[in-house]
């Protein structure tokens, strides 16, 4: 199964990602954890080029194209083979991300986004997304205390990062039967125990 967990910045993403991975390894269930953009090698290199620097290095269409040749090379080189070998893959952000960044966010046209997606990966898609909601004026505050030099997004302002938040909503009203919301403010915890809840009711694993 391929999970990925979605959101604004600073709302948790990674810790969640890693307590599901530890809970599912205890329930001896074959995962790993990846990211984007990034992952593999070639997904690596094109990161730098996407989150540091200044905030306006690229336009919205240089943006996507650069996501999907991240993208292609991450998920040809890392994802399906690890999903072809019986592994669940839990990745840190996915093509949601580029709808609502690149598309809702900064305006580019889903059509062009989604054409650019069956171009490159054809109907992959995630089994289960996990979207973490918070407060975008919370998730920046606390992302841009612990993040070093990947700020570039960071750096676009509260009103872009409240449309970012609208987009992973609206995607979530879109398509019920992929994704989970959780409230990212509340306990570490809990936020853990609805996501595990989650992947029970909707893929029939039953972890801790």
């Amino acid at each position: 199964m391929f999970i990925t967990f979605e959101g604004g910045e600073g709302s948790g993403k990674s810790t969640q990602l890693t307590l599901l991975h530890e809970s599912l390894e205890k329930a001896g269930v074959s995962c790993m954890k990846t990211r984007e953009p990034g992952g593999s090698d070639g997904a690596e290199r094109i990161r730098r080029l996407l989150v540091e620097g200044r905030a306006d290095a690229w336009n919205a269409e240089a943006e996507t194209l650069l996501f999907y040749a991240a993208r292609l090379d991450h998920v040809n080189r890392l994802v399906k083979p690890a999903l072809a070998a019986g592994k669940t893959v839990l990745c840190d952000r996915f093509a949601d991300s580029t709808l609502v960044y690149q598309g809702i966010g900064k305006g580019l046209s889903e059509e062009y986004i989604r054409s650019l997606h069956h171009l490159t990966l054809g109907n992959f898609a995630p089994d289960l997304t996990i979207i973490l909601d918070i407060d975008p004026a919370i998730g920046l505050k606390r992302a841009l205390e612990r993040r070093g030099g990947e700020t570039r997004f960071e750096a676009l302002g509260l009103e872009f990062h409240q449309r970012i938040r609208a987009g992973f909503l609206s995607i979530a009203q879109a398509e019920p039967g992929r994704c989970v919301v959780a409230n990212a403010a509340g306990k570490i915890e809990k936020i853990h125990e609805h996501i595990v809840d989650a992947i029970h009711t909707r893929l029939g694993l039953m972890i801790c």
